[in-house]
């Protein structure tokens, strides 16, 4: 997910729109699920943190499913 306080300019277009067809929706964010199966938890979280994430824009969650 975008950072809190940076700009998300998908996710004002989305509440925008939502808003012009009459739904009461505020503080809409768009961001990105990556989906994928591992043997380890922690290596989920490494590879989120090192190669899949922007830290200075973005941040993250891992959960097992």
């Amino acid at each position: 997910m975008p950072k809190e306080g940076l700009l998300d300019p998908q996710g004002r277009a989305v509440e925008e729109l939502l808003t012009s067809k009459g739904y009461k929706v505020k503080g809409i964010k768009v961001g990105k699920v990556i989906e994928m199966e591992v043997n380890e938890y922690e290596d989920a979280k490494d590879m989120a943190r090192r190669f899949l994430v922007n830290p200075l824009i973005e941040t993250f969650k891992v959960e097992r499913l």
